[in-house]
């Protein structure tokens, strides 16, 4: 039991990280070229505190993304706490197999308010680096975060749209589609969650 869930967990870290072995091989020759994190928007003046507490992920998109063969995903929520030393210690709650499962991590802040790195980045040897930027945020409804990793000799981008309620106005997922295609990504890499009442509120 205790094997299962381990790798269990190891598989939920995977995932969320975008380092899947199959995703990779099926992009191999077609991912969309990560952009520059100074080509992407920062919120300005961010304000740490307030970004804290429950997210709920209402979408996705990135370069790794399919929607022909992902459509949509179970919704799961993240939820961020900070710490002393200003870092997020930040835990996604997600139903798999009927069961609810708990990945944390922690994001480190960087020399720009609402930019972080990945901590205890060697506990991941496949991946190089880890970059996490708030994009746009209103603290009490929405926000956009974008994430760009380097695995191997290869980049990897996403961007994940939050919600503090489980469901988001038409034009706040609109905007989240023009964000996305305007760092390069179609239709094809943007997809919504189905809602769920399990486990996420946990």
């Amino acid at each position: 039991m205790a094997a299962t869930m381990t790798l269990g967990v190891l598989y939920l870290g995977l995932t969320l990280l975008g380092v899947l072995q199959s995703q990779a091989q099926d992009s191999t020759q077609k991912l969309i070229p990560a952009p520059s994190l100074f080509r992407v928007p920062l919120q300005l003046g961010f304000q740490k505190d307030q970004f804290q507490g429950r997210w709920y992920v209402v979408g996705l998109a990135g370069n790794a993304v399919q929607k022909e063969e992902q459509g949509h995903f179970t919704m799961y929520s993240t939820i961020y706490e900070l710490q002393k030393d200003n870092s997020y210690n930040v835990t996604s709650i997600l139903l798999r197999n009927q069961r609810c499962v708990y990945w944390i991590r922690t994001f480190v802040p960087s020399s720009r308010a609402g930019r972080f790195t990945l901590g205890n980045i060697h506990s991941y040897p496949q991946i190089q680096s880890y970059h996490v930027q708030v994009a746009s945020t209103d603290y009490e409804q929405f926000a956009m975060v974008f994430f760009k990793k380097t695995s191997g000799n290869k980049q990897y981008f996403k961007i994940t749209l939050y919600g503090r309620a489980k469901e988001l106005p038409t034009e706040l997922k609109q905007r989240f589609v023009h964000f996305a295609k305007s760092l390069g990504l179609t239709d094809d890499h943007i997809i919504f969650s189905v809602t769920t009442d399990q486990c996420i509120d946990n």
